[in-house]
């Protein structure tokens, strides 16, 4: 099927308020150029080089997301312009976001990286670690970052019972920081969980963003 095909077809599948980042990672200005067209514009980028060379040809009105993990020393390529970084996952990154944000002006949406998955390669706190680190922001503000929910992958396997285990612990605590962290706050609303292989689960466990890349471009070739 098109690009315009897979976008329909997923987009027709998003109940109210679940939006799609369309995941460009490899694909080509020309590609994300037909998404840009159907009138979607958040797409994300796992590599902070990628996403900045893209940035300068494509259109200005584009919102763009940073999905993949993300380095303190490549934090100042994107910050002038970045929408939403969902993959933070130390305290240090978080201050490097917050300095470089106040460099040039803004408030960076931040997402915190949670490690639901049983593989130890994926990234994120764990949940005692993202108490420890609100409570440290409770302490002591940073400027330049708003915290406005919380990310996850789950691991990759056929199991789905596993992955919607692992996206259930996640909305469970989304919903307790959300609670006793951020009551009233209404910018803390976003939980980015489901990809390609598993998005459906993740809207049924309360996401809010789904991260979708080969189901709309096709399998990348490497």
């Amino acid at each position: 099927m098109s690009i315009k095909g897979n976008m329909e077809r997923i987009k027709g599948e998003l109940p109210p308020g679940v939006k799609m980042v369309v995941v460009s990672k490899t694909r080509s200005p020309e590609e994300i150029m037909q998404v840009y067209s159907l009138g979607h514009k958040i797409i994300g980028e796992n590599k902070v080089q990628e996403l900045t060379g893209k940035k300068t040809v494509l259109p200005d009105d584009i919102e763009w997301h940073m999905v993949g993990h993300l380095q303190s020393n490549k934090v100042k390529y994107i910050a002038p312009f970045i929408s939403l970084i969902h993959s933070v996952d130390s305290m240090k990154l978080l201050r490097t976001v917050s300095k470089e944000a106040g460099k040039n002006n803004r408030v960076i949406g931040c997402l915190l990286q949670v490690h639901i998955a049983s593989e130890e390669t994926k990234s994120g706190f764990s949940e005692e670690e993202l108490y420890a680190v609100l409570n440290d922001l409770k302490q002591s503000p940073l400027p330049g970052i708003r915290i406005r929910g919380l990310m996850g992958m789950a691991t990759f396997t056929d199991d789905m019972k596993m992955v919607r285990s692992e996206f259930r612990q996640l909305a469970r605590i989304f919903k307790k920081v959300r609670d006793t962290f951020f009551g009233g706050n209404a910018y803390f609303c976003e939980l980015s969980m489901g990809m390609s292989a598993d998005y459906k689960i993740a809207i049924e466990e309360g996401s809010t963003f789904i991260r979708i890349g080969s189901l709309i471009f096709g399998e990348r070739e490497y």
